[in-house]
């Protein structure tokens, strides 16, 4: 047998001849029991059960003896409190003195669980709002996101979807606008549909940057756009614009799809309009009119007279598709691009609230809009700019989803984030154009969806877990379910400032209204 301990790593190896002289004793079932306890056993305190265990050792002359004629390590040298004296506890070397904690309370003790407070997203971007269940602060901007190394995200555009009054517009106003504007070489485009006594709701927003909001009306007394601007085929080319007019007829037709006679018949009229007025003025949707119908012989001399009556007869067609156009918004589309159109400010309106609701006019400015800024955005390098699309549906519901779809690799050459705010997904065909941009789109913001078929509709195609449906359904204003990337989905609380609440307010006409009462 030796003579003391023997130290092994980390253990404190104590063989059973050595227990008497450093005053342990072997107890009942074979527990380490120290003589002091041996002892005193059934005497004063340490009678108690609960008090047995934890029972220090007391240094005997034999422990003074060991300690000081040896470097070993006993634990009742180290600091601390009571030690683990349970046979299990010793066999594995827990021998360390057991520490006591300090009273704490669940909040303070937060802190120890990380599964529980981690930040689902890092600081990078802007803050968008708080998690609900961490209490922490959630960051995201898809333009960092897409420009960080390595890339968060594929795509920079964003898809904001919720109910009437479920608080998107408010979250729109201050996280996808106000506050990536603080960002170095940023600015914002909106499309602004709401009402909001008598303009659109973005405008005082607009006034508190210096600008005035671009206005449009349907009676002649707004802003025009001119379909044959030559900053649309500086943006897209010739090509483009022509996808522009295809895009137009087809909206002043109710969404029926052009023919190939027809596409042909375009096409031509506008290359004979745009040769014409090479060196001139710039030409007007009215001077591609005549040209609609008419057959050029050198052309199509190889045509039989049967084609070429029907090719003449698809002119035709397309010819009063436009002219119609012209009629109905006279004031609209019927000159060259108003001079207020500009986006050389941060923030920029596109009014289009007071246009009618039923009818081509809100999608025709929003496809003539869009068309217009890539060609502006070409000659502005090292601006991210946000492009907001206020009632969204309009843009990848319809045939304009063909215009996103086609130019979404110049849109990121240009450095432009989309972002889509609509109310509900279902309303979109499962063969439209306009899924595949909301699949594309990594950012997703989904408020409120009161009817179940909607809320559905969100958790299939966003690819939340199945259980969020019924939060989706259950939503409080403010609240929505956000995922990014390939990142899982987080219940968030949009948290606004007392002036971002001023400016962002939307309610001032109900709120008026309430206070005549």
């Amino acid at each position: 047998m030796a003579d003391r301990p023997r130290h092994h790593g980390t253990r404190l190896v104590i063989l059973c001849a050595d227990l008497p002289r450093i005053g342990w004793q072997v107890g009942e079932g074979g527990n380490l029991v120290s003589d002091h306890k041996a002892e005193n056993k059934g005497k004063g305190i340490w009678a108690l059960p609960g008090f047995r265990a934890f029972a220090p050792p007391v240094e005997t002359p034999a422990m003074e003896r060991v300690t000081r004629n040896s470097n070993e390590i006993v634990p009742w040298d180290l600091p601390g409190t009571q030690l683990r004296t349970k046979a299990s506890k010793a066999a594995r070397g827990f021998y360390a003195p057991a520490g006591v904690g300090a009273p704490t309370t669940t909040r303070q003790a937060e802190i120890l669980n990380t599964a529980l407070i981690g930040p689902p997203t890092g600081t990078k971007g802007v803050v968008n709002g708080r998690d609900v269940l961490s209490r922490t602060s959630i960051s995201h901007d898809p333009v960092t996101a897409y420009n960080s190394s390595p890339r968060e995200v594929s795509s920079p555009n964003t898809v904001v979807m919720g109910d009437v009054g479920a608080g998107k517009s408010s979250f729109v106003k201050t996280v996808c606008v106000l506050r990536p504007l603080l960002l170095q070489n940023r600015r914002a485009v909106i499309f602004d549909k709401k009402d909001q006594a008598g303009e659109g709701e973005y405008s005082n927003v607009v006034r508190r940057y210096g600008y005035e909001p671009i206005r449009f009306t349907a009676d002649g007394t707004g802003t025009r756009l001119n379909l044959m601007d030559p900053m649309i085929a500086r943006g897209t080319g010739v090509k483009g614009q022509a996808r522009l007019l295809n895009i137009i007829t087809r909206l002043g037709r109710g969404d029926q799809s052009l023919n190939e006679w027809e596409e042909e018949a375009l096409r031509a009229a506008l290359l004979t309009t745009l040769n014409r007025f090479e060196d001139g003025r710039t030409p007007v949707l009215a001077d591609v009119l005549p040209n609609l119908g008419v057959v050029d012989s050198e052309r199509y001399a190889s045509l039989s007279p049967d084609a070429r009556d029907k090719l003449h007869q698809a002119g035709l067609s397309v010819r009063w598709t436009l002219n119609g156009l012209l009629d109905e918004y006279s004031g609209l589309l019927d000159g060259e691009t108003s001079s207020e159109v500009d986006l050389t400010g941060k923030l920029t309106s596109f009014d289009i609230s007071q246009l009618p609701d039923d009818g081509p006019a809100v999608p025709v400015v929003m496809a003539i809009g869009n068309m217009w800024m890539l060609g502006r955005l070409r000659n502005e390098r090292g601006w991210a700019t946000t492009v907001v699309y206020e009632e969204g549906w309009h843009m990848i519901g319809g045939p304009s989803a063909q215009l996103i779809k086609s130019n979404q690799k110049l849109s990121r050459g240009l450095g432009i984030s989309n972002v889509f705010v609509m109310h509900k997904g279902t309303d979109i065909p499962r063969d439209s154009p306009g899924i595949t941009i909301i699949q594309e789109a990594q950012s997703i913001y989904t408020f409120r969806q009161g009817r179940p078929e909607d809320a559905q509709w969100a958790q299939e195609t966003f690819g939340f877990a199945p259980e969020t449906a019924q939060t989706i359904e259950k939503l409080r204003d403010g609240h929505y379910i956000f995922k990014f990337g390939s990142h899982p989905e987080t219940h968030v609380q949009h948290i606004r400032s007392q002036w971002e609440i001023d400016v962002t307010n939307t309610d001032e006409a109900l709120a008026a209204a309430a206070g005549r009462e």
